[in-house]
């Protein structure tokens, strides 16, 4: 539209102009033929110039007032072409319409001297720079019409095909929400890199996350309702025998303590692990020396383990980091209680620390039974353990404590890192940044 606009302007400036130089140039050869007697009136004009075109009509007023002359082509007409020129001061373009025929008029006035003999009056019908308006204002207003038509349709395809994706994505999601199916992707056969396809990929890694914690949900709540669920049932056991027997049993006391003291385990560390999740697991951090800190866990280790394991401390470098001495502390309990646990009667555990470059290194190992390879990958994960469930029992664990190491080191800025054969033990790698001086 504004384009059209544009040319109707334009075509019009042009036709205008071209009669204006028309009108000129009649006018000049008019004034070039005009005689003026003695007294200052007009007396003659050269009639043969006068209907040099037939497009044009010309009139000569006098200073009276009164026709002077015309051209033939005007006929008896007695009327101005413009009657408003004919008090203009100055040279005039302007439209007139006379009885019905629209005029574009030249008002020119003729100085003899100081003082006005007459006007010149040049005009040539509009007609056919009217028609010519019409017709352009026609034709744009069809090729306007026409161009958002087809702009219209092509948009239409153009969007309906790229925005089809989005609506495999509501159909998907509608069908999610229907089925409560996280398994479900959207398919997206498009190969271009465009914003739809970054959008499509991201929806999908989106929806693969939220199946994965939603699975991992399910698996908690399973894994912590079968963790609750054996201790709950021993202390509500050993409580129906002794009101059967009518009397407290030693035994079945001490089997309630020890159960009540894995129930309080369990909530502690599921408590721990819903902090950190939220982030609001503080972390008191100061510079520490992991050597000393790593001789008080050998000790309290050492008389843990008795004489069933041999708890050794090799090589052990001097090594200051910036941490929360407790949460080591903890991390290395962790990892060599397990060591002792799994570790069979007569075997050993040894530890060392070793400074090698920016980082130092912990090591603990055992000589277990070591981790099945398929087990390897899942150790970190709660609740996840490699022993049979008949071993269960015997050992005591929940399957929190490497998720807890595991966060702790990765929140100091380290990296824990595990090795294992069948039947040749374990080895936990522990790599902190040194505190630089």
């Amino acid at each position: 539209m504004i384009f059209g606009a544009a040319v109707y302007i334009l075509v019009n400036v042009i036709l205008l102009n071209q009669v204006d130089n028309m009108l000129a140039g009649v006018a000049r050869e008019i004034i070039r033929a005009t005689n003026v007697n003695p007294m200052g009136q007009i007396s003659l004009i050269s009639l043969p110039q006068l209907d040099m075109t037939a497009n044009a009509y010309v009139q000569v007023w006098g200073a009276d007032g009164k026709l002077a002359s015309s051209s033939p082509s005007i006929g008896s007409l007695a009327k101005p072409l413009d009657p408003d020129g004919l008090t203009h001061e100055q040279t005039l373009y302007q439209d007139s319409y006379l009885e019905g025929v629209h005029l574009r008029v030249l008002s020119v006035p003729l100085v003899l001297g100081d003082r006005a003999i007459g006007v010149l009056q040049v005009g040539s019908s509009l007609s056919v720079v009217d028609a010519t308006r019409g017709n352009l204002l026609s034709i744009m207003i069809l090729v306007a019409v026409v161009a958002m038509l087809m702009a219209a349709i092509g948009s239409w395809i153009v969007l309906r095909r790229a925005l089809s994706p989005l609506e495999a994505i509501t159909d998907t999601v509608d069908q999610i929400n229907r089925a409560d199916d996280l398994s479900r992707r959207i398919p997206y056969q498009d190969e271009a890199q465009d914003e739809i396809g970054d959008l499509v990929v991201s929806f999908n890694q989106t929806l693969e996350r939220l199946e994965s914690l939603f699975t991992s949900q399910q698996r908690f709540l399973a894994d912590v309702s079968h963790e609750l669920r054996t201790p709950l049932t021993v202390i509500k056991g050993n409580v129906d025998l002794m009101r059967r027997i009518k009397e407290a049993d030693e035994e079945s006391l001490s089997s309630i303590d020890q159960e009540a003291g894995r129930l309080s385990r369990l909530v502690g560390g599921l408590l721990m692990l819903a902090q950190a999740d939220s982030g609001k697991l503080a972390l008191n951090f100061a510079p520490v020396e992991l050597d000393l800190l790593l001789t008080e866990v050998f000790t309290e280790m050492r008389v843990l383990s008795g004489n069933r394991v041999r708890v050794h401390l090799n090589d052990i470098d001097q090594a200051m980091v910036n941490g929360d001495r407790d949460r080591l502390k903890q991390v290395f309990l962790n990892l060599v209680s397990n060591a002792i646990q799994y570790t069979p009667s007569g075997g050993e555990v040894f530890l060392s620390l070793n400074v090698l470059g920016e980082q130092v290194r912990v090591i603990v190992r055992d000589t277990g039974p070591g981790i099945p390879p398929e087990d390897l990958p899942h150790i970190f994960e709660r609740f996840y353990r490699a022993e049979k469930s008949r071993t269960r029992q015997k050992v005591g664990g929940f399957g929190l404590g490497l998720s807890i190491t595991k966060w702790i080191v990765e929140h100091h800025g380290g990296q824990i890192k595990v090795e294992s054969k069948e039947g040749r033990g374990t080895t936990f790698a522990i790599w902190l940044n040194l505190l630089k001086k």
